[in-house]
């Protein structure tokens, strides 16, 4: 996938609509430097943009994957599945962010015990120097838990976006 080549291609498409990078950005609801970084290909548009960019230029989702126009137009079957496809990669991202918050959460709920019983000199002896380590211990285990989650949930991400873009 030549990321160059699809930037052209969505600077061409919408030079055709005879629009602004700024409109584009409001019709997509995201910034002028996010269409910028879409047009220079120094990014790519998530899937469920993709797809919304096809129906906004009337092009192939396939068009815009190749960077250049091909002579079908967009089969609904294919359209219906990158749709699916992008509810599908926006769910696991919403369940990421909700598991993300809990981790983070009991990581600083944990660190806020720590600091208090450090702060207040009841770390230093007895059973409370145990609940101060403890406490300690289990927010640097949900700093290195979410970092381990995200990076495998972001991976399993990344791997069903490539399954799409290079299926025929």
């Amino acid at each position: 996938m030549d990321q160059q080549k699809i930037g052209n291609f969505l600077r061409e498409l919408r030079r055709e609509k005879g629009i602004t990078q700024e409109n584009l950005a409001e019709e997509m609801n995201v910034s002028n430097r996010t269409v910028s970084r879409w047009e220079t290909g120094n990014n790519m548009p998530d899937l469920s943009v993709l797809v919304e960019l096809a129906d906004f230029y009337d092009v192939d989702i396939r068009e815009l994957i190749d960077g250049e126009r091909k002579s079908e137009s967009m089969d609904k079957e294919i359209k219906e599945s990158m749709l699916k496809a992008a509810d599908y990669s926006n769910e696991k991202q919403k369940l990421l962010i909700k598991k993300l918050h809990f981790f983070a959460w009991i990581g600083v709920i944990s660190f806020v015990v720590f600091l208090v019983l450090e702060l207040t000199g009841k770390a230093d002896s007895g059973i409370t120097e145990d609940i101060a380590t403890f406490c300690l211990g289990v927010s640097f285990g949900m700093l290195m838990v979410a970092v381990i989650y995200t990076s495998i949930c972001i991976h399993k991400i990344n791997a069903v976006k490539m399954k799409l873009f290079n299926r025929d």
